[in-house]
């Protein structure tokens, strides 16, 4: 491996915008939002459109950094140049820490799965098989890594477009044997929030974090043909897809069945499906929340190494791990998240409701953390330009308003965090988690007189990628 080579610039358009709908869609909208419609009812629709918006918000300003300067770091490289160098490493190693815990998340998912249709392989087995692969598809080339998220984001696309299909067909009528439901599942059942508001606000801290991951398509642009252009498509297209696949998808659920049924409880993808007399109902989503685990585990992996390769580069994680194979990877860096990702997969089956749970909850509010850095860096820099910021190619919207907006909202889930009680431990875990991370950087920069956004190191200073700033 050589550090003076360059990461491969071989992802597709075709690519990113398949890696930007992975990032979506994930299996927490096939599973999880059961729980979301149980808590909320049908007003759950509110609880998703609320923090949809905040989403689209934080994409469009991430979208507007990562156009003018497209980097592998992303977001954490941005607070570098605006909050300061503690703030790059603290965001930077909190990230990649968060998608190293999915890893073993996702491992165990996707191998109970498996371990369901072949039950003489143990589960850990499963989930070892899992990780091995997806740690070779990482290895191979950024190509591989592409190709398998764009066929399996392929195949949850297609399963939520014809769910969304057969759902307006069954809701207007036309579906033999299911008649058309009108509003009577929406209003009927104790009303649209059958638990009050209270339950919705409470919903958006439930759906909120479905939406986390929308931000790897600005990661995976660096290693794109054409990054400026790939950034610009898939922050455009986030809309969309959030108000499509999943308000769209959330609101044939509580349409055709009511809100409070026990099957929408436990799987309502499953429920509707069986509605539509569907034979192997289960089965058919078993296929694909199995793709979406995998995609989720590729994802993972492929975007906690570039983070560690970015933190290295920029000297704030060991120098091994900016160097890049042959292939134009970062193999020292994958294998550095794959480690820890074995770890934590061995740690959810020896002790799932000690250790295993304590790890979650330290990553439980990462995403708002993130969210927070990414809407407080675009407000510095952007005022930072000054005139200059009418050549932006990508702009925020009715800037610096929906910024503050943005900022406020996610401060207010923050809050909200503390005020629920089945969301508090997880907050005060991840602020601990924080404090002693932002404590590191601080400390390490102060004592290296560092501590400015204007400070870079040599490593940064000598790595590029594609002849531009560091990643």
């Amino acid at each position: 491996m050589h550090a003076d080579q360059q990461l491969s610039k071989s992802l597709k358009p075709r690519h990113l915008s398949m890696i930007a709908i992975a990032g979506v869609i994930g299996a927490g909208l096939f599973v999880g939002s059961g729980a979301a419609i149980q808590q909320a009812g049908p007003g759950i629709l509110v609880a998703y459109l609320a923090a949809g918006l905040v989403v689209i918000l934080v994409m469009r300003m991430l979208g507007e950094m990562a156009a003018a300067n497209p980097e592998t770091g992303s977001f954490s490289t941005y607070a570098d140049k605006a909050l300061g160098r503690w703030a790059g490493f603290s965001i930077g190693w909190l990230y990649a820490w968060f998608w190293i815990i999915v890893l073993g998340i996702e491992a165990t998912a996707g191998a109970a799965i498996m371990h369901r249709w072949v039950p003489g392989v143990d589960q850990w087995i499963w989930a070892l098989i899992l990780m091995v692969l997806l740690t070779l598809t990482n290895l191979g080339s950024v190509k591989s890594y592409g190709e398998f998220e764009f066929w399996f984001a392929s195949i949850k696309v297609a399963a939520i477009v014809i769910f969304l299909l057969a759902g307006i067909v069954a809701i207007l009528g036309l579906m033999p044997g299911v008649s058309a439901p009108g509003v009577a599942n929406l209003l009927d059942q104790g009303g649209f929030m059958p638990n009050g508001p209270g339950a919705v606000l409470a919903g958006i801290l439930v759906v909120v974090f479905s939406f986390f991951g929308a931000e790897i398509a600005t990661i995976a642009a660096g290693e794109s043909e054409n990054p400026v252009d790939a950034v610009k498509k898939a922050v455009k297209s986030t809309v969309w897809r959030i108000l499509i696949f999943y308000i769209g998808s959330i609101a044939i659920v509580v349409t055709l069945l009511p809100w409070n049924d026990a099957s929408v409880a436990k799987s309502p993808y499953v429920a509707v499906i069986e509605l539509y007399g569907i034979p192997g109902a289960g089965t058919i989503m078993d296929i694909v929340v199995l793709t979406s685990v995998l995609s989720c585990l590729n994802s993972g992996l492929y975007t906690a190494s570039r983070m560690l390769f970015s933190l290295s580069q920029r000297g704030d994680a060991p120098k091994s791990w900016m160097k890049i194979s042959k292939r134009g990877v970062p193999a020292a860096a994958v294998l550095a998240s794959t480690v820890v990702g074995f770890v934590t997969v061995g740690l959810n089956y020896i002790a799932p409701d000690t250790v295993f749970l304590f790890l979650v909850n330290t990553s439980g509010a990462i995403a708002l953390f993130v969210w927070l850095v990414i809407a407080a860096s675009q407000l510095i820099l952007r005022k930072r330009m000054g005139a200059a910021a009418k050549e932006l190619d990508l702009k925020m919207w009715f800037f610096p308003y929906l910024t503050w907006i943005a900022i406020g909202a996610i401060v207010a889930l923050i809050i909200g965090m503390v005020i629920i009680e089945s969301t508090r431990e997880s907050l005060f875990l991840s602020l601990a988690l924080a404090a002693i991370v932002v404590g590191i950087g601080v400390w390490r920069y102060r004592k290296r007189g560092a501590n400015t956004p204007e400070a870079t190191t040599k490593e940064a200073e000598q790595a590029t990628i594609g002849g531009g700033p560091a990643s």
